[in-house]
């Protein structure tokens, strides 16, 4: 599926009532899920809570409509709370609408470019750990909520929130505390009674009724936030060089997120329906999806794993499912979106412990530290490590450059170059020796040659007897210049002691770089031959020349 069509003319084409019927009900479905989880990410990544309603109504939309995958929901997630929380606090709304647009441009881009099967190229290792660690910075982050606390400054940082839990714990309000731990056990135990009712509704319409009913001295959200149920408005940010500049990092962690996020999340949906996902085009979705929600005003958005599962055990069957859970929200934003002031802040932060919890993904962190080598877990640890202590930015571009200088180096020790053994018997009764003339040395290449594996190209001893050298090449897929040079200092070597090179069975890519680089003239086409026999009578044909 290479060809740039949203997944919704593909499903129109067969599209019936039963189907249609299917998609309304999942849509409302999840569309309850959604709404106390598009409140509560919105809070945590320091907007206003009718922020994320814009994002899960305007992305969550648009995504679904152009979108690659029939059963995608999309809307604001956990991955980009910490993100987000940093751009406002740094840059203001104003620097987080811009980085989230040229975030969807990246990904417009990425999709037009067919970039999307490069997604496999983001190691396990790093996926698991910055997961974890975003899962640690949101449950860290609404501790403050949770216990009531009351904080002296306005931390950003991670381990500046932490420090401040310690440091305010004495502001407990124990009320809050009541409320907060409500909540969450109608979050553990409602799921194994009732499957039908989101856990996260009930929880909100119960702590929200003891709060207002026994006048418990909690903050609300109407407490902190203004809410607004007006509509989403276009607004285009002012556009600078500076602006721009400041926040382009930001929108490259933005993209590369919601790239990951989002064909994750479609590679797990394919699992349960047994499909097959049009990845370029849902990066193509995701960057006008955020464009959009950023231009009316909400945050970055990306493929929910949760809601999208939600969505296929409902009976969602085509990217009409997504489009309808976005107009529930819309009806809800416009008409209920008042009584969300009542819902209590530690009843938000419960709700997003069970976020936490469910993307940290621990027991697969375990199994990786256990099981996999030392230096897999070392990437995963410090990919974790750094995302919590620092960001994403910072724990992305470390937790790839050691996990490419670790592939370099199993590269490296793989990549062989051994003489072979001579024997003066060659009537082996197996037929596993080769006869080689006396005046022939061969040596067997084996593996990718490139700048890791170059020092490994011999030198020539001067008192060796013998005058042709063969590199057998029939085990070599790759070679890069810096390896390329290797040989040629050998070739010249072994010219200036009168030894002539004699090149076996040279692969496709190798060949090429011996093409370009003009090697290949210099040596002579007659010196690269196509099997160790057609070598070997090279070789003695010189013998006999000289």
């Amino acid at each position: 599926m290479n060809d740039l069509t949203p997944q919704l003319l593909r499903s129109l084409k067969d599209y019936s009532k039963e189907k249609l019927v299917k998609d309304l009900i999942s849509g409302v479905i999840v569309a309850i899920i959604a709404l106390p989880l598009s409140i509560a990410l919105a809070l945590a990544s320091g907007v206003a809570p009718e922020q994320g309603l814009y994002t899960a109504i305007l992305a969550g939309f648009v995504i679904s409509a152009l979108g690659g995958s029939k059963v995608q929901i999309a809307g604001p997630t956990a991955a980009f709370a910490t993100i987000v929380a940093g751009v406002v606090a740094r840059s203001g709304m104003e620097g987080l609408a811009v980085a989230t647009i040229l975030a969807g441009i990246l990904l417009v881009l990425m999709g037009l470019l067919r970039m999307g099967s490069m997604i496999k190229f983001i190691p396990y290792t790093i996926t698991t750990g910055f997961t974890a660690g975003i899962a640690v910075t949101i449950l860290i982050g609404q501790v403050k909520d949770f216990l009531g606390l009351t904080f002296q400054t306005a931390p950003i940082e991670t381990i500046e929130k932490a420090e401040q839990v310690a440091v305010n714990i004495h502001t407990l309000n124990p009320a809050a505390l009541g409320v907060g731990c409500a909540a969450l056990a109608i979050l553990i135990v409602w799921p194994r009674f009732f499957k039908k009712i989101p856990a996260s509704l009930i929880a909100v319409i119960v702590t929200a009724a003891a709060v207002k009913l026994l006048a418990l001295p909690v903050n609300t959200i109407g407490d902190l936030y203004t809410i607004s149920s007006d509509l989403p408005s276009f607004r285009l940010p002012a556009l600078s060089y500076d602006t721009i500049a400041a926040v382009l990092p930001d929108a490259c962690t933005i993209a590369i997120l919601a790239a990951i996020e989002s064909l994750l999340s479609c590679v797990v949906a394919d699992e349960m329906i047994n499909a097959r996902h049009n990845s370029n085009m849902e990066l193509v979705a995701q960057g006008v999806g955020n464009a959009a929600s950023a231009l009316f005003g909400g945050i970055p958005a990306t493929g929910a794993i949760a809601r999208t599962a939600a969505n296929i055990k409902n009976g969602g069957v085509s990217p009409v499912a997504g489009m309808v859970h976005s107009v529930v929200l819309l009806l809800v934003l416009m008409l209920l979106m008042p009584y969300a002031a009542l819902i209590p802040m530690p009843c938000i932060a419960a709700i997003l412990f069970q976020v936490a919890y469910n993307m940290s993904g621990w027991r697969k962190v375990v199994d990786v530290v256990k099981h996999s080598p030392k230096s897999d877990a070392a990437v995963l640890v410090l990919t974790f490590f750094l995302t919590v202590v620092f960001d994403l930015v910072v724990a992305i571009a470390v937790g790839l450059t050691l996990a490419c200088l670790l592939f370099m180096k199993r590269m490296a020790d793989v990549a062989v170059v051994k003489e072979w053994e001579y024997v003066e018997d060659t009537n082996d009764d197996q037929g596993r020796l080769k006869p080689v003339p006396p005046h022939v040395m061969v040596y067997e290449v084996t593996g990718p040659m490139f700048f890791g594996a170059a020092d490994k190209i011999p030198h020539i001893s001067r008192d060796t007897d013998k005058n042709v050298l063969v590199l057998r090449m029939r085990a070599v897929p790759a070679l890069d210049i810096t390896a390329l040079n290797s040989l040629r200092r050998l070739w010249l070597e072994c010219r200036r002691k009168d030894i002539q090179v004699v090149f076996s069975h040279v692969n496709e890519q190798p060949m090429s770089v011996f093409r370009k680089s003009g090697l290949y003239d210099e040596v002579g086409g007659e010196y690269f031959q196509p099997n160790i026999d057609a070598a070997l009578d090279k070789a003695e044909q010189f013998a006999k020349i000289g």
